[in-house]
């Protein structure tokens, strides 16, 4: 399949009542075209990071009883899984499409890669604000972000990384949204280009190293 793009009916899935129902709606009509959105962009993930790298698409394996109400492509550099490595992601909910930068609970490195980040940081804070739209996302799931970059300071965006060894449960999430409205009337090639040049622009982080 090519990618096509998503459309007004797609993002409606995300108001079907019923994990079931919901479920064979996302399998049917979102998982196939993030399928194809993950073939079409690993090449450019390859260059991007200069090493290996996988398309993995959320099956939701986990759930059972309550509906997703987000799903995604990630891309990371473990065949097996996306989740336990720094990642980049394409996510599709209700209202946005969603083009981030993930350290999420279960990294592996996660003390390590935290121990990085606060040494580059402020090196790497005034890029990231100049980035256009580029936000902090206080969960992977959320629709809003919590604050955008450009409105922050360097000592601020420094800070943000602590919330990934706060808890047990901590992560952090970079990127830029694209609303329902815009998105509908993008072509693949839009999409494309708005995640390479959000990855681009993370690229630093996906490659951080203590």
């Amino acid at each position: 399949m090519t990618f096509t793009g998503f459309t007004a009916t797609d993002f409606r899935i995300f108001d079907v009542k019923g994990f079931q129902p919901r479920m064979t709606a996302i399998r049917g009509q979102i998982r196939p075209k993030l399928e194809a959105l993950g073939a079409a962009l690993l090449p450019h993930v390859v260059r991007l990071t200069g090493g290996e790298a996988f398309a993995h698409v959320a099956k939701h394996a986990r759930r059972t009883v309550n509906p997703p109400d987000d799903t995604w492509v990630a891309f990371g550099p473990d065949k097996r899984g996306y989740k336990k490595s720094c990642h980049f992601k394409v996510a599709v909910s209700r209202r946005c499409v969603r083009f981030l930068f993930e350290a999420g609970p279960e990294f592996a490195d996660k003390e390590k890669w935290a121990a990085a980040w606060k040494k580059s940081a402020g090196r790497l804070a005034p890029t990231l604000k100049k980035a256009k739209g580029l936000a902090w996302f206080k969960n992977e799931h959320d629709e809003e972000p919590a604050a955008i970059l450009a409105d922050l300071t360097n000592e601020e965006i420094t800070r943000l990384g602590d919330e990934l060894t706060r808890t047990r449960d901590g992560q952090f999430v970079l990127g830029r949204l694209v609303s329902d409205s815009d998105a509908a009337g993008w072509g693949p090639s839009e999409y494309m280009k708005a995640a390479a040049a959000t990855f681009e622009a993370l690229a630093s982080l996906y490659k951080l190293r203590s």
